[in-house]
């Protein structure tokens, strides 16, 4: 027997005897088996929930591997299950899905979940396998049991000048009220595209009215615009940290048109300075009399600008600041008058549309003579 033939035979002798462990797989025998796969699917950890009136809708994403990373074959059951004040987890239902689709799940409650107090009802799906087996329960989701907040009734919208007041019959001061504001028209404005446009107005925005008082002010509107209103009665609990809310129907919807109906408020404040005429100088130009008037200036959203009125002794008012340029600012120079005279001014501030408001308190002054 050749060198190369013995040294074959006594390597498979050593592999016999089992000389060495580590060396087992390198001399061609298996290695240790693997524990089968349980096939469990993975653990939903993505549950929401959603109460609206007596229903609760659960959203969720299958996973579409099991818990040893292989992808699911079959449609995957889901048990739900509901638990109340951290009681047990009591079967709410069980459907078949798709593993990697959106599941979803809607129930109506029963009769003794939607009665009494606000209360936590948290919600759980698990994923189980062909065997009943499960990975375990998902993450927790929580709405409010209890009986939901009545509807919002008589909800009227009614035009000021401050804004529209909205106003409703009155419920618990515990409760909330949120209001939905829609922005059905508005009208075509030249030169809307400017540095100084004003911002749109949003399609759609959401008020929180924190206390039940039957009333509210939404000064945001814009003036020639349509809206439309809603209104939800929702009670607000807090549990862990976290703000939970059961609201009740959404109102019948009001409809308003906010026109430009009244004018600007009344101008305060005015103060008249006479200045004697000056005559010419090598230096300076000569200069007639005048009276200056200043006022404190109004900060209404529908002020354009202001009229100036003037008159002598008891005779009638005569507006003397010109339509164009008109007066924007709260100051007026009046170099109209006659050294000697005593008038009397007066102001109002007039809107986009021609409304016009009261005339101010009066200012009287009279002009020095040369």
């Amino acid at each position: 027997m050749n060198r190369i033939a013995r040294w074959l035979i006594g390597s498979v002798a050593f592999c016999a005897l089992g000389a060495s462990i580590s060396n087992l797989a390198g001399c061609g025998m298996e290695a240790a088996p693997q524990p089968p796969s349980l096939k469990l699917p993975d653990r939903v950890t993505d549950l929401a929930a959603v109460r609206a009136g007596n229903q609760v809708t659960l959203t969720w994403t299958t996973p579409k591997h099991d818990t040893d990373k292989v992808i699911l074959n079959g449609d995957v059951t889901v048990a739900i299950c509901r638990q109340e004040n951290g009681n047990g987890c009591l079967p709410a239902g069980t459907i078949q899905i798709a593993p990697g689709t959106k599941g979803t799940f809607t129930e109506a409650l029963p009769p003794q979940l939607i009665s009494g107090p606000p209360r936590s009802l948290a919600y759980f799906v698990e994923l189980k396998n062909h065997r009943g087996r499960s990975a375990g329960p998902s993450n927790a989701t929580i709405v409010l049991a209890g009986q939901a907040p009545a509807p919002v009734a008589e909800l009227a919208a009614v035009l000021h000048k401050q804004g529209v007041a909205l106003h409703w019959t009155p419920g618990s001061s515990s409760q909330s009220i949120r209001l939905y504001r829609k922005l059905l028209s508005v009208p075509q404005k030249k030169q809307d595209n400017g540095p100084l446009a004003a911002p749109k107005q949003a399609a759609e925005i959401t008020l929180l009215v924190d206390s039940d008082s039957g009333r509210a002010l939404d000064s945001a509107v814009e003036f020639t615009s349509d809206y439309e209103y809603r209104a939800q009665r929702v009670a607000r609990l807090e549990i862990g940290g976290q703000t939970l809310e059961l609201s009740g129907e959404i109102s019948a919807p009001v409809r308003i048109t906010v026109e430009d109906t009244f004018p600007p408020t009344v101008p305060t404040g005015l103060a008249a300075v006479a200045t004697a005429a000056n005559a010419a100088t090598p230096t300076s130009p000569a200069t007639p009399a005048a009276v200056d008037l200043s006022w404190l200036p109004v900060t209404d959203r529908n002020l354009a600008d202001y009229i100036v009125y003037r008159r002598e002794g008891e005779g009638a008012w005569q507006r003397i600041s010109p339509a164009q340029p008109p007066v924007i600012g709260p100051a007026f120079h009046d170099a109209q008058v006659q050294p000697g005279h005593t008038y009397r001014y007066a102001v109002a501030s007039i809107s986009p549309t021609g409304h016009e408001s009261a005339r101010s308190a009066e200012a009287e002054e009279t002009v020095p003579s040369q």
